[in-house]
């Protein structure tokens, strides 16, 4: 893995109506990005129908667009990242651009996906009801059940990955399953995955995409469909 100044980074921010949140998290992934090569692709869902994209431009991302769900936006601009570390991370202000720092040293001392987790010690969320935390943990103990894997936290969406190991995944999930989906083929394809500690924090402005009982339903029907 290159490292410092000749290691380029990718950032790939999926967008729906985030017009009011993208300014300051594009400051901050700058902020922390600064001195180092880096892209940033935001992956907006045209249905939104925001000023979103026309700011990303201007300051200076690369923008795609969807018009799916989060996983299909999520895995076009993975595929479309160039970068020998690809960062996911979300566009409301929830993920702290600080700790890019570790995601991206996890990859440069061996492993292949780096995942934050809000469950283990230095983590936590400023944003997650009891019921989801209980639903969370359900997941996360039938994914380390069913494919003997080792998660604290399941549908977390700010994580890392090694050049070339997300197409190596096969991902087809268009919506909220996707963190689910990369968390059980890393585990059936033997990557090398490790979690971090992260802290998520409220959402800044907007209304929150996910659903919890319809998007919970999509969650398990992804683990069922990747037990064969």
């Amino acid at each position: 893995m290159q490292r410092g100044s000749s290691e380029l980074i990718s950032i790939i921010i999926p967008t729906f109506r985030e017009e009011k949140n993208i300014v300051k998290v594009l400051q901050g992934v700058k902020k922390q990005l600064s001195g180092r090569r880096s892209e940033i692709i935001v992956v907006d869902d045209v249905r939104g129908k925001d000023k979103t994209a026309e700011i990303a431009k201007r300051m200076g991302a690369r923008v795609l667009y969807d018009n799916v769900g989060k996983g299909a936006a999520l895995i076009k601009g993975l595929k479309a990242a160039k970068g020998d570390v690809l960062v996911a991370m979300d566009a409301d202000l929830s993920n702290e651009p600080k700790e890019l720092a570790l995601l991206i040293d996890a990859i440069d001392i061996g492993y292949d996906i780096c995942t934050g987790s809000r469950f283990i010690i230095g983590g936590g969320s400023e944003d997650i009801p009891p019921f989801r935390v209980f639903g969370n943990k359900f997941f996360v103990f039938l994914v380390n059940v069913l494919f003997h894997a080792n998660y604290t936290d399941m549908c977390y969406g700010y994580r890392s990955f090694r050049k070339g190991v997300p197409a190596r995944l096969g991902l087809s999930e268009k919506g909220f399953g996707i963190e689910t989906e990369i968390n059980i083929k890393a585990i059936k394809n033997g990557f090398r995955v490790i979690e971090v500690p992260s802290t998520e924090k409220k959402r800044a402005a907007g209304e929150g995409k996910l659903r919890t009982f319809s998007d919970g339903w999509v969650i398990l029907s992804t683990i069922l469909k990747n037990i064969f």
